[in-house]
C-alpha cells in the first residue's frame, strides 16, 4: 500500500503490520489544509475537478460538513484515486455483533456510579470490527446528536474495510499497537496515542501485537475540534502540530474485497472488485490524525485549590448552547502538583455533565488500583448529578500527605465527557466483568465534624 500501490496478497500479519508502521512520515497539524500525493503529478494544479484528472484518477470530493458551514469549521478533502466511490454493488444488512447505536432505549438511565473491569480476551479470529462491545451512549444518530462509547478486543487483522457513516471514531488503544489504514494513508497507535478517524473516511485496523483492547468514542454530532484557550492565551493544552496526519498511500488490489459501512446504527456489506483505498492523491482537512497524549501541556494552579477537569480537554464537540460539548475528551496526563494547603487529588463533586472514564495504563490519582479496583482497560460511569470523587483509601492518603511539589507520572487516564447521561446497553447493564459493590469505595468515609472550639 504504502509502497506506491503493490497489491496485498493473502491476510496481513503481525510482523508486516509492524514493519509498515515503523518508520512511517506524517504531515502536521489539527486542522490544517493538507495536501499529499504519493505519485509525483497525481494532485491536480489550480482545481479541484479538470476535465480530466491527472494520471487517469477519479476527482471526488468527501464533506464531513454541509457545504455552507462557516469556513472555520468545515470540513472536506479532495481525493483523486483509481475508482470513484460510487463504483459498488448495493449493500445488504448483516449482523451488528455487540455494536449497538443511539437512540439507546435497553434499559432506562441509572443514576448510580458504576465501573467495569477490563473486557475479556476475545474469541480467536477477532477483528476490530468484531470487537467493538458497546456500553452505552446518548443522542439520537438519525439526528446527528450524541455519542456511545465502545471498547473492543481483538486478536485479528482486519481483511474487510470499514466505515461510519453515523460518526467520527476516537480510538485509545489500552493494550496493544494499531496499524490503520485508512483512504487517506497509514496511522500508528499504540497505547498512549489516540487515533481520530473522521465521518464516512473507509479504513482497516491491524494489529501490531497478539492481541489489541481499548476504548471508543463515537461522536455522532460536530466534528471533534480543539477546544478555545480564553484566558489561557494563544499557547498550551494540545498543540495543533502534535496532530499527525497520514500521508498519501494507496492499495491497488482487483478482487473481491468486503466493504462494511454502519449506518443509522446497523451494518452493511459489499463486496467490491477491487480495494475502496485506492487514493493517489489528496487535499484538504477532513483527515484521520494520530496524537499522543504525552504531548499534551497541561496547565494547572501553581498557588492552591485543584482546577475544573475542564482545563485537561483535548478535543471538544461543541453543542449548540456555548460552552456544552456534546462530548469532550479529556486526559489526565503525567504532571506536577504543587498546590499549597490544597487537597490535590480531584475533589468530591456533582456534575451535570455525565463522565466516563478509562484508564491506559497505571493508576489514576483519585481512585485506588489493583484487584477489584480501578485497573488498565476497565472503566466507570458517573452520570449526570451522580456524587463521585476520591474513594475512602484515597482521601485519608491525600489528607495526610507532606505537601511537597509531587509528580504524577504513574498512569495516564482519560474521560469522555457528554452533556446528556449515558444510557447503558443491556450488555453492559447485565455484564459478567461489571463490578458489584462499587459503592463500597465510599463506606467508611467517617464524620469528623466538631461544632465549636
Amino acid at each position: 500500500m504504502s509502497d506506491g500501490g503493490t497489491p496485498r496478497a493473502g491476510g496481513p500479519e503481525h510482523g508486516d503490520a509492524r514493519k509498515a508502521a515503523e518508520g512511517l512520515t506524517y504531515l502536521s497539524g489539527f486542522g490544517n489544509e493538507h495536501s499529499s500525493e504519493a505519485v509525483p503529478g497525481a494532485l491536480p494544479e489550480g482545481r479541484n475537478s479538470p476535465q480530466r484528472a491527472p494520471l487517469g484518477l477519479y476527482a471526488e470530493q468527501l464533506s464531513g460538513t454541509a457545504f455552507t458551514e462557516p469556513r472555520a469549521h468545515n470540513r472536506r478533502s479532495w481525493l483523486y484515486r483509481i475508482r470513484p466511490s460510487a463504483a459498488h454493488p448495493a449493500f445488504t444488512r448483516t449482523g451488528n455483533g455487540a455494536l449497538r447505536t443511539a437512540p439507546f432505549t435497553e434499559t432506562v438511565p441509572d443514576p448510580n456510579r458504576l465501573r467495569w473491569e477490563p473486557m475479556p480476551e476475545p474469541p480467536h479470529g477477532t477483528d476490530f470490527l468484531a470487537g467493538l462491545w458497546t456500553l452505552g451512549g446518548n443522542g439520537d444518530v438519525t439526528q446527528r446528536t450524541g455519542m456511545a462509547v465502545h471498547l473492543y478486543h481483538a486478536d485479528t487483522s482486519m481483511e474487510r474495510v470499514f466505515s461510519d457513516a453515523d460518526g467520527e471514531l476516537l480510538i485509545v488503544p489500552e493494550r496493544g499497537g494499531l496499524l490503520l489504514r485508512t483512504e487517506f494513508g497509514l496511522l500508528h497507535a499504540e497505547p498512549g496515542h489516540v487515533a481520530l478517524v473522521p465521518r464516512g473516511v473507509r479504513f482497516r485496523v491491524e494489529l501490531l501485537d497478539a492481541t489489541a483492547r481499548g476504548y471508543v468514542c463515537e461522536n455522532y454530532g460536530a466534528p471533534f475540534r480543539l477546544p478555545d484557550l480564553g484566558p489561557i492565551g494563544a499557547n498550551g493544552l494540545a498543540n495543533p502540530r502534535d496532530f499527525h496526519a497520514p500521508v498519501a498511500a494507496y492499495e491497488d488490489v482487483e478482487g473481491p474485497v468486503e466493504v462494511v459501512n454502519k449506518y443509522c446504527g446497523n451494518l452493511w456489506t459489499a463486496t467490491y472488485d477491487h480495494s475502496p483505498l485506492d487514493v493517489v492523491a489528496w487535499h484538504g482537512n477532513h483527515v484521520p490524525y494520530v496524537y499522543d497524549l504525552r504531548r499534551f501541556n497541561v496547565i494547572g494552579t501553581i498557588s492552591y485549590d485543584h482546577p475544573d477537569p475542564s482545563i485537561f480537554t483535548v478535543l471538544t464537540s461543541p453543542s449548540d448552547t456555548p460552552g456544552l460539548a456534546g462530548v469532550d475528551f479529556v486526559v489526565f496526563a503525567p504532571r506536577w502538583l504543587v498546590g499549597e494547603d490544597t487537597f490535590r487529588p480531584p475533589y468530591f463533586h456533582r456534575n451535570v455533565m455525565s463522565e466516563y472514564m478509562g484508564l491506559v495504563e497505571g493508576a489514576y490519582d483519585a481512585k485506588t488500583a489493583g484487584k477489584g479496583g480501578f485497573v488498565p482497560g476497565g472503566g466507570s460511569l458517573h452520570n449526570m448529578m451522580s456524587a463521585h470523587g476520591p474513594d475512602r483509601e484515597t482521601f485519608d492518603r491525600a489528607s495526610a500527605a507532606e505537601l511537597r511539589p509531587q509528580k504524577v507520572d504513574d498512569g495516564l487516564a482519560f474521560m469522555f465527557e457528554t452533556r446528556w447521561p449515558v444510557t447503558l446497553t443491556g450488555q453492559a447493564a447485565g455484564a459478567d466483568h461489571l463490578q458489584p459493590g462499587y459503592d463500597d469505595v465510599w463506606r467508611g468515609l467517617e464524620r469528623h465534624f466538631r461544632p465549636g472550639p
